[in-house]
């Protein structure tokens, strides 16, 4: 009787442990821009995701299984990414990333928060990798959402440090910015840190989004402002129009930019990008780490990381120390543990050490201030161009306070 007692507990352990074993993957997707005129970008984002799913995988996945990964193309519109995230969820997809627009990322957080009120205990984690709006760790904070990448204030904070501090700032500051919620963003952020700055803001424009072919009135108004710097949020051909205009317009000026290290910039801009500064969460000839992470990234990809790759490589690392420490339940992912892991991971990067801060979701993560120089080791889109370090700052020093806005609700 014994021995029987002791053979039917052994055997349902056998089961369990089988039934764990043989439970269904993890199932990952990435809904992003991957066709039409705003693909580059999300080809990049679906280059690193892969690229950090490799990683995790050869680490040994999740609950001794490789973590799946579906690719859906939002086709870089709100309602697209809408319809993508519910058959994402409906083919079993426990985990969405997604990166290029802010407008997406607000849609893509809303529907994700709206699931899992719906569906308590098959929660759905939405891992935001280059949405920067402030709403979306602001008014739009929640639990399900985290954010691996920057935001305005952290931009022009290090910007403004940075070349202040490098003799570069002057006292007048033109603000140029695309008239939408990022744009707005920056265009707060640089009345806001005018006075760390030791600058007054001359002007503020905000302007339509990349429908402007000839920025010439822009620049006159640079000009009359007097203005010793431009910070822009600007990116694409809008902040490659307006430096060549202003270099046509022989205008003496600095740009402080956030997204001149977008492949092909260098190359279009030329030497008009000579001088000019970018608040970043990469450089590549920054240490020997980074270096040596810039070549296995080369290996495997064909190229070296850059513009938005390396942040999202290091939040798919954060996501596998977050996994790693997630065990099955019932031989399923739970989805609010591995929430719970994610907020406790503190991952060492090439840069230094990030984290996510609690209380919003935001990454904290190192930025590197450069500016565009012949004399860089690693030069960009094949010119004799590239970023030579100019100022570090680590996490903390960079990072903006929680917004007033976030009122996450956290799990019981």
């Amino acid at each position: 009787m014994k021995y029987t007692k002791i053979a039917t507990m052994l055997s349902v352990c056998g089961l369990l442990t089988m039934g764990a074993a043989q439970a269904a993957p993890l199932k990952i997707a990435l809904v992003e821009t991957l066709s039409g005129p705003q693909a580059s970008t999300g080809l990049l984002y679906r280059t690193a995701v892969k690229y950090g799913l490799d990683g995790i995988n050869q680490g040994g996945g999740w609950n001794g299984a490789p973590v799946e990964l579906a690719e859906y193309d939002n086709q870089g519109g709100p309602a697209g990414a809408s319809d993508k995230v519910k058959a994402a969820i409906a083919g079993g997809a426990r985990v969405i990333i997604q990166g290029s627009s802010s407008a997406v990322s607000g849609q893509i957080t809303e529907d994700v928060r709206k699931y899992n009120l719906r569906n308590p205990g098959k929660e759905v984690l939405y891992l935001n990798m280059g949405g920067e709006a402030l709403e979306l760790t602001g008014d739009k904070c929640h639990f399900y959402h985290f954010r691996f990448t920057t935001n305005a204030p952290i931009r022009v904070k290090t910007l403004v440090h940075a070349m202040k501090e490098a003799g570069d700032l002057g006292t007048k500051v033109f603000s140029m910015n695309q008239n939408y919620s990022w744009g707005a963003d920056m265009q707060k952020a640089i009345q806001d840190f005018a006075q760390e700055g030791g600058y007054t803001v001359v002007e503020s424009v905000l302007h339509d989004v990349n429908k402007i072919q000839d920025f010439a009135p822009y620049t006159a108004k640079i000009r009359a402002s007097g203005a010793q710097t431009v910070l822009t949020g600007n990116w694409s051909n809008d902040l490659l129009l307006l430096m060549k205009s202003a270099r046509n317009a022989g205008l003496n000026v600095r740009f402080g930019t956030v997204f001149l290290d977008q492949p092909g910039n260098i190359a279009n801009a030329g030497d008009t990008a000579l001088g000019h500064y970018i608040a970043t969460a990469f450089n590549l000839g920054l240490n020997p780490q980074t270096e040596q992470f810039g070549e296995a990234y080369k290996a495997k990809t064909g190229h070296y990381p850059t513009f938005i790759e390396p942040q999202t490589v290091f939040g798919m690392e954060m996501l596998g120390e977050a996994l790693k420490r997630t065990a099955a339940k019932d031989g399923d992912m739970n989805v609010t543990d591995l929430a719970l892991n994610l907020e406790k991971v503190h991952l060492k990067t090439p840069m230094g050490e990030q984290s996510i801060r609690q209380a919003d979701h935001q990454v904290v993560l190192p930025i590197v201030v450069a500016k565009v120089g012949k004399d860089a080791k690693y030069k960009a889109d094949g010119t004799d161009m590239g970023f030579v370090a100019v100022k570090t700052f680590t996490g903390e020093e960079a990072v903006n306070p929680v917004e007033a806005t976030c009122k996450m609700k956290r799990p019981a």
